[in-house]
């Protein structure tokens, strides 16, 4: 581990009807909340692995299973901020930046991140500049990264005024940071699970277990 390197995971309260919904079709709200659960402990387990890990939580901060991930994982907890996603993210590294050399977000919703794709993200925050992405194939991105004290303008290029949850995300961020002279450095495409297919996609793939209805 680098003690330089800090990982925080955003996460909500798995509270069935509340999380993936768009699983419930296939799953119930019960199973989606389940397969949320489980995509929560990988997101831990792998940042765990790698550097010093926070969970940032959303609605029932409180919640027994993000206590007991916290627990488990050795990760403080905090409440995000409020605001769209993009005011909650930067709240996040800016505090996480003041104690950080060099810092990883990630989401709940990505079994096919691994540990490996998480050094490799942080090491390319040394080597190619002071942003790092991993793009998702649906438009948006499952990792976001930050080294040292941001440049002035450079939160607020990143987050502020985002189409979030569309396709165009990713695109936007690129073109945010073009504007004032930042090139990004980005990992491989990942996908996220938030619908049917892609569970089956990561069930073919050994990420989730198998729907038994």
């Amino acid at each position: 581990m680098n003690d330089d390197l800090h990982i925080a995971v955003f996460a909500k309260a798995p509270l069935p009807g509340q999380v993936k919904t768009r699983l419930i079709p296939l799953l119930g709200a019960e199973g989606a909340a389940a397969a949320y659960r489980q995509m929560t402990l990988h997101a831990l387990q792998i940042a765990t692995a790698v550097a010093s890990v926070s969970l940032w939580t959303a609605g029932a901060a409180d919640h027994p299973f993000l206590r007991q991930c916290g627990e488990q994982f050795g990760a403080a907890l905090h409440a995000q901020s409020d605001g769209d996603l993009g005011v909650r993210m930067a709240h996040c590294l800016r505090l996480l930046l003041q104690r950080h050399r060099r810092v990883l977000l990630i989401g709940s919703d990505c079994p096919a991140l691994r540990a490996v794709d998480l050094q490799l993200a942080a090491a390319a925050l040394d080597h190619d500049g002071a942003v790092v992405f991993t793009p998702a194939e649906d438009g948006g991105y499952v990792l976001v990264g930050l080294r040292a004290t941001p440049a002035p303008g450079l939160l607020q290029a990143m987050f502020d005024d985002i189409a979030w949850s569309t396709p165009s995300v990713m695109a936007q961020s690129r073109q945010r940071l073009a504007a004032i002279g930042v090139q990004p450095a980005e990992m491989p495409q990942q996908w996220d699970v938030d619908n049917p297919d892609d569970y089956a996609r990561a069930v073919s793939a050994d990420l989730l277990p198998p729907f038994c209805g």
